[in-house]
């Protein structure tokens, strides 16, 4: 039996623009749709750095190889 670690990735599956807010759903287990509220309200909120977070994410946040690219 082997003990992988969760690992942080943008999801290929469960994605609308980049897969972050999929992926971060994945890691903690919470829905994905909350994820992409919170960011949303958080942004229109005033906390414009959620903006510069997310890209940063989708550019540095590896891709799932887990799931199929088709």
């Amino acid at each position: 039996m082997t003990n992988n670690p969760k690992r942080l990735v943008r999801s290929s599956n469960d994605k609308w623009f980049g897969g972050v807010c999929g992926g971060i759903a994945d890691y903690t287990g919470v829905d994905a749709n909350l994820v992409r509220l919170a960011v949303a309200v958080g942004t229109v909120l005033g906390f414009g750095g959620l903006i510069i977070v997310y890209l940063l994410a989708w550019m540095f946040m590896p891709r799932d190889s887990t799931a199929s690219m088709y």
